[in-house]
């Protein structure tokens, strides 16, 4: 049997939402094993001048604890 956890973590890029995810579980999967998914819970932009220049997420990650 299985034991899962979650855990939330942010995330921010300049690029885009996607690319903000993909740093948040690359950065999460270096210090966490066995992550199985991600709830995406917020999107926000900073904004400045006029424009998007900070693309940030919220997100839980769940992982599997080991045996």
């Amino acid at each position: 049997m299985a034991v899962a956890k979650v855990t939330e973590i942010s995330a921010s890029s300049t690029k885009g939402f996607e690319d903000a995810i993909q740093a948040g579980i690359a950065r999460a999967s270096k210090t966490l094993e066995h992550i199985r998914g991600a709830w995406v819970k917020d999107l926000k932009v900073v904004a400045e001048n006029g424009r998007v220049s900070e693309y940030r997420v919220r997100m839980k990650i769940t992982f599997v604890l080991k045996d």
